[in-house]
């Protein structure tokens, strides 16, 4: 059976709660398009995220791995299409107060990498399945730009047929109404819908 390995982060700076950890948890031990789904956390620190992906990929051996982080202000799931070379916090450290400036991702690796998972049908099955979804072109610098990079980087150095790629989630209804503002967000339900039509891709691409 196909293995898919889906990550999430855990919270971070000032949201006490991360959809994307919560939906990689809700997906975890499902079976979807005749794939076996993995769900994992990643903690939310630059020298930690990929080497704790990277045990997750030695245990389970999956053939592709979704990645998901949160991207606050905007009221879709996010596809994205490259990881750049870049480490840059923003105004946001990590959870171990680190705060690199224009650092490499990988000291001398090449300029960007493409995501491997076919990125238009996945927004296309997102949306035909009723969740706002959109091709994005720009993973940042912070932790997800990081993981979908570093990902990349290791299988094409290690000649693997592992694809991966990257999908920003926005908060959930129930997030945005605990902090009490008015953050665009999607509802959880509608989050894992559109997750389960990309898994779906997934798997028949396999």
């Amino acid at each position: 059976m196909t293995t898919i390995l889906v990550t999430g982060y855990e919270p971070f700076g000032e949201y006490e709660t991360n959809p994307s950890r919560r939906l990689a948890e809700a997906l975890d031990g499902e079976t979807i398009g005749g794939a076996h789904v993995v769900g994992r956390e990643l903690p939310v620190v630059f020298d930690r995220a990929f080497p704790a992906l990277l045990e997750h990929l030695d245990e389970h051996d999956p053939e592709a791995v979704l990645s998901l982080g949160l991207m606050a202000g905007t009221p879709s799931i996010a596809v994205e299409r490259i990881g750049i070379n870049v480490r840059d916090h923003g105004d946001v450290p990590d959870n171990a107060d680190q705060t690199p400036v224009d650092d490499p991702v990988v000291p001398d690796g090449p300029a960007a990498y493409f995501s491997t998972l076919p990125v238009r049908e996945v927004v296309d099955a997102m949306t035909d399945a009723g969740v706002p979804a959109r091709l994005s072109n720009t993973a940042g610098t912070h932790l997800c730009n990081d993981v979908l990079y570093a990902t990349r980087h290791h299988a094409e150095t290690n000649e693997l047929a592992l694809r991966s790629g990257f999908v920003h989630v926005p908060f959930s209804h129930e997030e945005v109404a605990r902090r009490g503002d008015h953050e665009p967000s999607l509802s959880f339900e509608a989050m894992a819908d559109g997750l389960e039509a990309a898994l779906s891709v997934l798997a028949e691409t396999a």
